[in-house]
């Protein structure tokens, strides 16, 4: 599924990409926020969520990072998207069955959020993605969540995104303007939950989201993040329509040509 949801974005990034777009005033530009989704990576030479992929797109200047975080057997957070080894790593281990001391030895790679906050947070944004794990006591991984973060601001240093809105339980301390759900195909649905709840905002791929969804959710003072930009008449497309995050799997390129403009 994961290959065929890849297919399917390249497809269309190309499509996107034969479109002409007006080019956006100066000042769009100078505000756009790009958010490097998982780091610079090609998961051969760079793995996707690692040191290795976030540190160039921060030395770029990229005004994000998106990563996501998981749970060890020890209920600490780290920083991986799915729940096992295989797929970017080769390695059949699930997250959630072994401690950190235990994921350390066998991927030194993956790095944990305490980590993250420690190199990136304060810099850039950070744009924090729990996974829905469902592992020990939520209470204590609520805990563990606010004590890392407890040197930076809610909303002003980072969100907490999240596929299923049921995640947030554990982001109490933060607030609900500091949480911001995460659509596939259920935009609607997560558009009015976000609406009627008074998060942060909504996420959903460019394609998904419509002028009528922009403006209902800026009106109520909310910000709306799009994936995943890859071309200049992509991420035009985006600045002129007011989308203020704008996430990619090519950060560094997207930054470049935002410079560019500047």
């Amino acid at each position: 599924m994961y290959y065929l949801q890849r297919l399917i974005l390249g497809l269309l990034d190309f499509v996107c990409m034969l479109v002409p777009r007006r080019r956006p005033p100066r000042q769009a530009m100078a505000e756009c926020r790009i958010i490097s989704h998982r780091g610079e990576h090609d998961n051969r030479r760079v793995r996707e969520n690692t040191l290795a992929a976030f540190t160039p797109a921060a030395e770029a200047g990229c005004w994000g990072l998106e990563f996501d975080v998981r749970w060890t057997r020890d209920l600490e957070p780290v920083v991986i998207h799915d729940a096992d080894a295989e797929r970017v790593f080769g390695i059949d281990l699930v997250v959630a069955e072994i401690s950190l001391a235990e994921l350390r030895q066998r991927i030194p790679e993956v790095p944990t959020l305490a980590e993250m906050v420690e190199r990136f947070g304060g810099r850039q944004h950070l744009m924090i993605e729990l996974k829905h794990d469902r592992i020990g006591s939520a209470a204590a991984r609520a805990g563990r969540l606010r004590e890392i973060l407890a040197p930076l601001e809610p909303v002003e240093d980072y969100h907490f995104l999240a596929l299923h809105p049921e995640s947030f339980e554990l982001t109490d301390f933060a607030g609900k303007r500091a949480c911001v759900p995460v659509a596939e195909f259920n935009l609607g649905e997560l558009s009015r939950r976000a609406l009627r709840q008074e998060y942060g905002g909504v996420c959903a791929h460019y394609l998904l989201l419509g002028r009528g969804v922009i403006e209902r959710h800026h009106h109520r003072g909310q910000l709306l993040g799009s994936g995943f930009a890859s071309s200049r008449n992509c991420l035009f497309r985006e600045v002129n329509r007011g989308v203020d995050w704008i996430f990619s799997n090519h950060a560094l390129k997207m930054e470049a040509i935002r410079r560019q403009m500047l």
